[in-house]
């Protein structure tokens, strides 16, 4: 009965998690105020109502999926064998954020190379095509995936707990900075600043429309939180460059002339 309390109780907070996330930047850009951000509109069409509730439908699925691998890890007898620690005093303090970038860098890699194992032509079609049915994602895309690929996911949460040492808290942090950062890619609008181009950020680290370009086309840009494996096997997408500059400029140029209109 205490396992299934524990997957009620963490259940229902992810999925609080989810619509909170997910839902407030929804309301925002696609409903309150989307002539407000029509200009970083990353498609001319509209996502359908249909849409959103498949969306939601197979992230709720997901959802348990997540809170099931993690309870079955971290409130069984398997726990004693993962790396998870809950002192403070175990490792130094700077280990925290370091481990955190470990973390990102080490599931951007695992991701990479399912998410290409999945567009396979072979496994596609069965699994990977549910995700694929978002051509025009919203952020409720964010965890629609077929179960089997829930499960591929997820995977990375016994290659993270067993191998790589994470504070209780670290974890947590680690959790929330992914889904937003998926949120981000399935958002459907580029929210990014006017700086953000000529930082080298912009080198390393995919945009909503990086992965947006993935959902157009089929295919490259297949990264999580970066662009680095994509560079290296040159499977990003050639004209990404040219059309987040593309996007930049009419996002704010209108701004720039509103702004110099003002003043004269």
């Amino acid at each position: 009965m205490d396992y299934i309390s524990s997957f009620l109780v963490a259940f229902s907070f992810s999925l609080l998690k989810y619509f909170v996330f997910a839902g407030i930047p929804f309301l925002l850009l696609y409903k309150y105020f989307t002539e407000a951000f029509s200009l970083s509109k990353l498609q001319k069409s509209d996502a359908k109502k249909s849409d959103f509730i498949r969306e939601i439908l197979y992230s709720i699925q997901t959802t348990a999926i997540l809170v099931l691998f993690a309870l079955v890890i971290l409130k069984t007898p398997l726990k004693e064998y993962t790396a998870v620690y809950e002192n403070l005093a175990t490792f130094p303090l700077w280990w925290i954020p370091l481990s955190l970038v470990l973390s990102l860098i080490l599931h951007d890699t695992y991701f990479y190379w399912m998410h290409r194992l999945l567009h396979h032509e072979k496994l596609y079609k069965y699994i990977h095509a549910v995700h694929h049915k978002s051509t025009n994602p919203s952020p409720f895309a964010s965890h629609a995936f077929h179960f089997l690929e829930a499960i591929s996911e997820m995977m990375i949460v016994p290659i993270i707990l067993f191998l790589l040492p994470m504070h209780i808290y670290s974890l947590l942090i680690f959790g929330t900075i992914t889904f937003m950062i998926n949120v981000y890619g399935h958002l459907g609008y580029e929210i990014m600043p006017k700086g953000f181009r000529n930082s080298f950020l912009f080198e390393i680290i995919g945009t909503s429309l990086y992965h947006n370009l993935h959902h157009s086309k089929f295919k490259g840009n297949y990264g999580l939180y970066f662009r680095v494996w994509d560079r290296l096997m040159k499977t990003e997408n050639p004209d990404y460059v040219k059309a987040y500059d593309a996007l930049q400029e009419k996002r704010f140029a209108y701004s720039d002339d509103l702004i110099r209109e003002i003043v004269d």
